[in-house]
C-alpha cells in the first residue's frame, strides 16, 4: 500500500516538470518571433520615412530652384552678391572669434562698483581744518553734468567725439575719416575712437597699444552704450579722462591748472582743458603753455566747424588765452602728505566703507606753524654752515607724546629730491641709540648710580675707543651716557645680551632691522628720523608705546566721517615701568644740562636728548624730548660721503633747539615723567659753534658709589706702579669726583 503511494507521488511529479518544461518552451518561442515581427515592422517604417523624406526634399529642392531662379543675376552682379554673400559669411565667424577673445574684458564690468576709481583722490587739510595739499589721483566727480558750463561740453565734444549722440559707440565714420586723414598725412594725426571707446579704456583697460586692447575696447564700448544712458557716458568721460600732472576729469584740472571752480571757468579755459584729452604732457599748461595755447585754439577751431559757436564768438577767447596757476614751486609740506597718503591706505584696507568712495577728506595732524618753522631752520642752519661742515641734507620729525606728528622735512628741496629722508632713509644714529642699552640694562637689574669700568675692552680683536681717545676708570650709568663714553655700552651688552637690546628698541618703535652685532650698542645698525623720534617719544610719555600717525579725521565725498582716531584708535600700551622711566628721564636731561647736548637747551622748560655722530663723520643727530614733544633731528649727505667733523651737538643740537623754543610757546606745560621741574635753576647758554662735543662738570658720586670706588681703589693700587698714574687714583680717592683715570698702556 504505502509503495503504490509513493510510485503515485513520484509518477505526479515527473509529469509536472514535463508539462513546466513544456510551456518555457512555448514561452521562448513566443517571443522571438514576435521581436522578430517588430523588428520586420521598424525595418518597413525606417524605409517609407527615408523614401518619404527624400520625395519632400526633392520636390522641396525643385521648388527652391524654380523661386531662386526669379532672382538670378548675370554678370557682374552675380559676382558682387557672390562676394556679398561670402562676406557676410566670413564677418559672421569672425564676429563670433572675436567676441571670444574680448569675453576676458567682460569679467571687469561683473564687479559691482566698476564705476568707481580703483585709486584714492585724497585732499588734506592741517589739524586747525586749512587746505594743505591732495595726494592719489585729482579727482572730483561730484558736479552735476547740467552744472558744467555748455562750453566745455561743446569743446570735448568738438575735439573728440561731434558725432557722439548720433552713434552707438564706434564712430564708424569718424574711423574711416581719421584712417584717411592719418593715411595722407602718412602719421597719426587724428583719432578715431570715440568718446564712449575711450571710457571703456579708463574704466577697463590699460593704455597698451595692441590689437587686442582695441578689440576688448569696442565690445567695452557697445556694453556701455546698451547699459547707460548717453549722458551718464558723458560725465563719466568729464569725470575720469586723464588731464595731466595726476588729475583726473574737467573739475579737478580746473582747480589743479587755473584755481576755480569747473562752474567759473572761461571759454578760452575750456579749449586749453579740452585741448589736454589728446596729449595730457605734451600740453599741459603748467610744463609747457606755447604749446597748450596752440592746442587751445586748435579747440576753438573744432568748435566752430561743428558748429557749436560761430568764429564771432571764439574771437575773444583767441585774443585772451587762459593763464593757468603757476606751480613751478609748491608750499605744501609734501613729505608730510606722502607719508600720510600711504597711511590712509593702510586705514583703507582695515575699513570696507573706504572701497565705495575713494573721494576722501583728511583732517591731519600736521601744525602748520611748526611746519613753517622746521623748514626755515633746517634750510637756515644749511645755509650757514652747510659750507662749513660740508652737509647738504638735513631732516626733521615732531611727534607729541600721543604720537601725533605735527611737523616732518624730509630734506631741504621736495622739487629736486621727493625721497622722503624722515620717513625712509636708514643712516647710523651713533650714541643717540644708546638709551635703548641704557635701558635694557635697567630693565635687567642695573641703575642710573651703577659703577661700571670705563676701560679698554676688546671682543674677538674689535677694541671700541671713546671720542675722547682716553678712559674715565670706574663711572656711574649716568654719568657715562652723559659724556657719551662707548666702552660703557659695549660692557652692557656683554654683561645683558645684544639680543635684549635690540628687544628693547622694537619694543620703544625702531622698525627696521638691527643686526645683532659687537659693534650695535654704538648704534651702527640703521634707523630712520621718524623711528628714532616716536622711540624717544615714549621717555616723554612716561613709558607708554608712541605709534606715530597722521588721520586725525577721515570722511566720504558726502562728508561722512569713518574714521576718528580718538574714537578708533586703541588705548596706548605701557611697554616701560614708569620708575624705569623716570631714572632714563634724569640721566638724558643731565645729557642737555651738563653733557654733549646743551645747544639744546630750553629756558625754563625740562628738556631731554641725546647727541649722536657716526664714524667718519657721515652722519650727525640729535634725538630729544620734553613733556610734551619729542623731535629728532639728522644731518648728513645723500652719497654718505664724510662731513668736515659736524657732530650732534652742533648743527643738528642747535637746530632741535631753536625749533623747540618756537613749538612751546603758548604751550601748557606737561612736566617730564620723574624728573623735577627747572623753578630757580640756572640754564645754561651755549653760544657758537664748536668742532669739539663738550662735556660737562664731573658728576659727584653718592655715598653708595663712593665706597664702591674706593673699594676698586685698593685693588687698583695693588697693580704695577707702571701700569696706572698713582697720582691720579690718589685725586680721584681723595676727591670724590669722576675724574679721568690716565691708562698708560
Amino acid at each position: 500500500m504505502e509503495e503504490n503511494s509513493d510510485n503515485s507521488e513520484k509518477q505526479n511529479v515527473t509529469e509536472n516538470s514535463a508539462e513546466k518544461v513544456k510551456k518555457k518552451g512555448k514561452e521562448r518561442s513566443f517571443t522571438l518571433q514576435d521581436l522578430s515581427q517588430r523588428m520586420l515592422a521598424t525595418d518597413a517604417w525606417l524605409d517609407s520615412a527615408l523614401w518619404h523624406t527624400s520625395q519632400f526634399l526633392g520636390v522641396f529642392f525643385r521648388e527652391y530652384s524654380a523661386f531662386m531662379r526669379c532672382f538670378s543675376l548675370r554678370g557682374p552682379a552675380k559676382y558682387i552678391a557672390g562676394l556679398a554673400s561670402e562676406g557676410l559669411t566670413y564677418c559672421a565667424f569672425g564676429f563670433l572669434i572675436v567676441l571670444t577673445f574680448a569675453q576676458p574684458a567682460f569679467k571687469a564690468t561683473e564687479r559691482s562698483d566698476w564705476r568707481t576709481t580703483s585709486d584714492f583722490s585724497v585732499s588734506f587739510f592741517d589739524r586747525f581744518g586749512n587746505p594743505l595739499g591732495k595726494r592719489g589721483i585729482l579727482l572730483n566727480d561730484k558736479i552735476p553734468l547740467d552744472e558744467i558750463p555748455d562750453h566745455v561740453i561743446q569743446a570735448t565734444l568738438a575735439t573728440e567725439d561731434r558725432r557722439f549722440f548720433d552713434h552707438l559707440g564706434i564712430d564708424f565714420v569718424g574711423t574711416f575719416r581719421a584712417m584717411v586723414a592719418n593715411v595722407k598725412a602718412r602719421s597719426v594725426v587724428q583719432g578715431g575712437s570715440s568718446i564712449t571707446q575711450q571710457l571703456a579704456k579708463n574704466l577697463f583697460l590699460s593704455n597698451e597699444r595692441t590689437l587686442q586692447r582695441k578689440i576688448k575696447e569696442a565690445y567695452l564700448a557697445l556694453w556701455l552704450e546698451m547699459n547707460l544712458t548717453k549722458r551718464e557716458i558723458l560725465k563719466l568721460y568729464l569725470d575720469r579722462a586723464y588731464m595731466g600732472a595726476g588729475t583726473f576729469g574737467v573739475a579737478a584740472a580746473s582747480e589743479f591748472y587755473f584755481g576755480k571752480d569747473v562752474r567759473e571757468i572761461s571759454l578760452a579755459e575750456a579749449a586749453m582743458l579740452a585741448g589736454l584729452y589728446k596729449a595730457p604732457s605734451k600740453y599741459a599748461p603748467h610744463k609747457n603753455l606755447p604749446s597748450a595755447r596752440a592746442r587751445a585754439n586748435e579747440v576753438l577751431t573744432n568748435i566752430v566747424q561743428a558748429g557749436f559757436m560761430t568764429e564771432g564768438q571764439v574771437i575773444g577767447a583767441r585774443r585772451n588765452p587762459a593763464e593757468p596757476v603757476d606751480r613751478t614751486k609748491s608750499q605744501a609740506p609734501d613729505h608730510f602728505l606722502d607719508w600720510a597718503f600711504e597711511e590712509v591706505k593702510d586705514l583703507a584696507a582695515q575699513y570696507p566703507e573706504l572701497s565705495n568712495d575713494r573721494v576722501i577728506s583728511v583732517r591731519t595732524t600736521l601744525d602748520p606753524g611748526f611746519q613753517r618753522e622746521a623748514v626755515s631752520q633746517i634750510e637756515s642752519i644749511l645755509r650757514q654752515y652747510s659750507d662749513r661742515y660740508g652737509v647738504e641734507e638735513a631732516a626733521l620729525a615732531a611727534i607729541t607724546t600721543e604720537g601725533a606728528v605735527r611737523a616732518m622735512v624730509g630734506g631741504r628741496d621736495y622739487d629736486e629730491s621727493q625721497f622722503n629722508r624722515a620717513t625712509d632713509a636708514l643712516r647710523q644714529p651713533g650714541s643717540s641709540f644708546k638709551p635703548f642699552v641704557y635701558m635694557a640694562a635697567f630693565l635687567n637689574g642695573y641703575e642710573s648710580e651703577s659703577v661700571v669700568p670705563d676701560r679698554p675692552i676688546s671682543i674677538g680683536g674689535w677694541s671700541p675707543r671713546n671720542y675722547t681717545r682716553g678712559y674715565a676708570g670706574p663711572v656711574t650709568l649716568k654719568t657715562a651716557l652723559t659724556k657719551s663714553i662707548n666702552t660703557i655700552p659695549v660692557r652692557l651688552a656683554q654683561a645683558i645680551g645684544r639680543d635684549k637690546i635690540a628687544t628693547t628698541a622694537y619694543m620703544m618703535g625702531i622698525n627696521s632691522e638691527l643686526k645683532i652685532t659687537r659693534a650695535m650698542p654704538l648704534g651702527v645698525s640703521e634707523v630712520t628720523v621718524l623711528d628714532m623720534a616716536s622711540s624717544y617719544a615714549s621717555f616723554g610719555a612716561g613709558g607708554k608705546k608712541v605709534d606715530p600717525y597722521a588721520v586725525l579725521e577721515l570722511r566720504n565725498s558726502k562728508g561722512e566721517l569713518l574714521y576718528n582716531h580718538d574714537r578708533d584708535a586703541g588705548p596706548a600700551l605701557r611697554i616701560l615701568p614708569f620708575e624705569k622711566v623716570a631714572m632714563m628721564n634724569d640721566v638724558l636731561v643731565n645729557v642737555v644740562e651738563r653733557g654733549t647736548g646743551r645747544r639744546a637747551q630750553l629756558e625754563g622748560i625740562t628738556a631731554a636728548g641725546k647727541t649722536g655722530t657716526t664714524q667718519a663723520y657721515r652722519d650727525a643727530w640729535f634725538v630729544g624730548y620734553t613733556g610734551n614733544l619729542a623731535a629728532a633731528v639728522w644731518f648728513g649727505n645723500d652719497d654718505f660721503s664724510s662731513t668736515r667733523r659736524m657732530t650732534g651737538g652742533s648743527l643738528p643740537a642747535m637746530t632741535w633747539g631753536n625749533f623747540m623754543k618756537y613749538a612751546h610757546q603758548g604751550l601748557e606745560l606737561k612736566a617730564m615723567p620723574g624728573v623735577e621741574p627747572p623753578e630757580g635753576k640756572d640754564v645754561i647758554a651755549a653760544n657758537g659753534l664748536s668742532d669739539v662735543e663738550v662735556t660737562g662738570p664731573p658728576e659727584l658720586l653718592n655715598r653708595t658709589s663712593q665706597q664702591v670706588l674706593e673699594a676698586l681703589g685698593e685693588r687698583l693700587r695693588s697693580l704695577p706702579f707702571n701700569s696706572i698714574s698713582q697720582s691720579n687714583v690718589q685725586a680721584q680717592l681723595g676727591s670724590g669726583a669722576q675724574a679721568d683715570v690716565t691708562y698708560t698702556r
